[in-house]
């Protein structure tokens, strides 16, 4: 980013140079040349720089939404797909092949697990997971890991890699280290600026913002930037315009979202942490978790996530009966929208199935928009059915 302030920038990314405030929607498939030299001359060079040419190149919606993401990320170029999810595949696509190996973080997106467990072991791609809490992660580096793949703060428990120090012995050993940033949206936290090659993120949850479009984008820096761009145009990868306006559109108010979204986290997470029927708060902006140290050193601000475990005597089924009366809070996938939900979560998907002692009921909660105070209401209800 540049010293200009991130709310002024929020304001004009992405806009035309002049005259509409708003990028319009651009629609179609085809796209007109005026002689065949200029056609010819516009698929040359489209091989090394982004030219209109065809639909399913993108446009100048697709584009300027390309643009504010890379600015934002502080990277060379970003390119958009159809899902988060579409994102993570072409990224492992794009840079790893048979005999390789990529190693991930066990906070990793499920998805992403399974992605690596049902097609990249199939096509001959080597995959294992390392504790982000492990100081000695370097031991399961293997000669042929060519890629680790992080999630920080992790989903689920929100654990976080030390970033910066990861970057120097990968780039030591010519190893791409890429990211996850949906947690920190490309507002409060910067991989490429830690010292990450690529960053990911689901644009369906924050940079959208109102549960109405899925998108995700990968913003690399310059060195790693062709292997993306050829796996994008190998297998159609394309966003709609007006998905792309949706997610531009979204930007304008990310970081006044981003704010009241953390803001209220962090109140109900101290709360709950206050709470006889809760034995654990998992949110990384609490100065008592066990990331808060990194969080502070290499983030800017908080969301609206956290993860709580009930007391291991209570009953789960009991549990689920009082979140079923829960009134504000939804229960849904997905999350980074205007409103709150909870969902629940299973813990042989996350590091505590390793441990000896059986958790609790574990439930992560997205603060939503709403007034915390309604909230609070909300989940007092939940807590007064636990007795």
């Amino acid at each position: 980013m540049t010293s200009v302030s991130r709310a002024s920038l929020l304001a004009r990314l992405g806009r035309p140079s002049s005259g509409w405030a708003n990028t319009p929607i651009v629609k179609g498939s085809t796209f007109l040349f005026d002689n065949i030299a200029q056609w010819r001359e516009a698929r040359t060079r489209r091989q090394s720089e982004r030219v209109l040419s065809y639909g399913a190149r993108g446009n100048e919606t697709v584009y300027a939404l390309e643009d504010a993401i890379t600015a934002l990320e502080g990277g060379y170029r970003s390119k958009l797909f159809p899902t988060g999810l579409a994102a993570i595949a072409a990224t492992f696509l794009a840079y790893l092949k048979a005999g390789d190996h990529v190693l991930l973080s066990d906070g990793a997106y499920q998805p992403a697990k399974r992605l690596c467990a049902d097609q990249l072991s199939r096509y001959g791609i080597a995959h294992s997971f390392f504790d982000a809490r492990d100081a000695d992660w370097r031991r399961h580096l293997r000669p042929e890991t060519r890629m680790v793949y992080v999630e920080s703060p992790g989903s689920l428990l929100y654990d976080m890699c030390d970033l910066p120090e990861m970057s120097r012995e990968c780039r030591r050993r010519g190893i791409l280290l890429c990211a996850d940033n949906t947690w920190g949206s490309s507002l409060n936290y910067q991989p490429l600026e830690l010292g990450c090659d690529v960053s990911i993120l689901a644009a369906t949850k924050y940079l959208g913002g109102h549960s109405d479009v899925m998108m995700g984008s990968v913003t690399t820096l310059e060195e790693h930037f062709q292997p993306l761009e050829d796996i994008s145009v190998n297998l159609g990868q394309v966003v709609s315009a007006e998905d792309a306006f949706l997610v531009l559109r979204g930007l304008r108010t990310l970081q006044l979202r981003l704010e009241r979204h953390a803001s209220g986290a962090l109140e109900i997470a101290g709360w709950l942490g206050s709470q006889a029927a809760i034995r654990t708060v998992w949110h990384p902006a609490l100065p008592g978790d066990a990331n808060h140290a990194l969080w502070r050193r290499d983030a800017r601000g908080g969301n609206g996530l956290l993860t709580v475990e009930f007391d291991p005597a209570l009953d789960p089924e009991r549990v689920e009966q009082a979140i079923d009366r829960l009134e504000f809070f939804g229960i849904g996938s997905s999350w980074g929208g205007y409103e709150s939900l909870v969902l629940p979560i299973e813990a042989s998907g996350t590091r505590l199935a390793r441990e000896a002692e059986k958790p609790g009921y574990l439930l992560r909660l997205h603060v939503g928009l709403e007034d915390p105070a309604d909230l609070k209401s909300d989940l007092e209800r939940l807590l007064a059915a636990l007795g």
